[in-house]
């Protein structure tokens, strides 16, 4: 049987969905993914290869240069090195950019320069389809730089357990999480400049959600800020797998990010509704 192409597949017949997602789900997520990656692997793979540099190179400069100065840092009560102490956090952080950056600007440039979701939801595909295939492909995105940086740690013996492994799936549901709430913000963003809103916000986080410091040196009341934010929630996550001090917080932090997961798709899915289905 001859394989479809990603553009055969749009146009394929829809199996019959009943109940709640009639209309909205068409079972065809595979033809967005597929579209995707063919669109990756032909134009966008060294875009989506220089991503994956930054958090190393702050690793290698934080991590074990300004490291051998700092020596050790307290977390759960026990002593880590500096440079195993934050490379769990870069790695979250590292998941966080992948899903953001693929979530935002790419799906930006498709909903309003190439128009692309309206032919999407033109053929038997409803806004369910088109929501998980972008956010599937920013997941894809989020797993190549967080086992991109596993290897990276591993080969400088920053994982203290073999919890470490369990870093990976973690990641993964860090980046489903941010993908499916940032493709939900962009839903609203009319022009380039709005984009900056997104990345004015992931600084802060970027720089306060306990991944160089210990949330403790902060005044109490900042650290009730960082702590409703999701970077922290991933950091705190991930850093706990990497060390092998699990905490019965882990459950939490995977709370918080179906909380965000659901949400996300639910508003993803009635945005691109409202949007081209009128």
């Amino acid at each position: 049987m001859t394989e479809l192409k990603p553009y055969e597949l749009l146009e394929a017949p829809a199996p019959r969905i009943r109940g709640p997602l009639r209309g909205l789900y068409a079972g065809n997520t595979r033809s967005v993914v597929a579209r995707g990656l063919q669109v990756i692997a032909k134009n966008n793979w060294i875009v989506v290869m220089t991503g994956f540099f930054e958090p190393v190179f702050y690793l290698l400069s934080m991590g074990l240069g300004l490291g051998a100065l700092i020596g050790s840092v307290s977390f759960y009560g026990a002593d880590v090195p500096y440079a195993a102490y934050i490379a769990p956090a870069l790695m979250a952080v590292s998941a966080m950019n992948g899903a953001v950056y693929d979530s935002t600007m790419n799906v930006f440039f498709k909903m309003n320069f190439a128009n692309l979701y309206q032919q999407m939801l033109s053929t038997s595909l409803g806004p369910l389809d088109v929501a998980l295939g972008e956010i599937l492909l920013a997941l894809f995105r989020g797993l190549l730089y967080a086992s991109g940086f596993m290897v990276v740690t591993t080969l400088l013996g920053l994982n203290l357990s073999w919890t470490a492994i369990l870093a990976i799936p973690a990641a993964l549901v860090i980046a489903f999480a941010f993908a499916s709430f940032g493709m939900a913000v962009t839903s609203y963003m009319k022009t380039f400049q709005h984009l900056d809103y997104v990345y004015f916000v992931m600084m802060p986080m970027f720089l306060l959600s306990a991944t160089f410091f210990p949330i403790e040196v902060y005044p109490q009341g900042v650290q009730w800020v960082i702590q409703a934010m999701p970077l922290w929630h991933g950091v705190d996550m991930i850093r706990q797998l990497t060390t092998g001090l699990i905490q019965p917080s882990i459950g939490i932090h995977l709370l918080y990010f179906g909380v965000m997961i659901v949400l996300g798709l639910w508003f993803t899915t009635a945005r691109l509704k409202s949007l081209f289905l009128r």
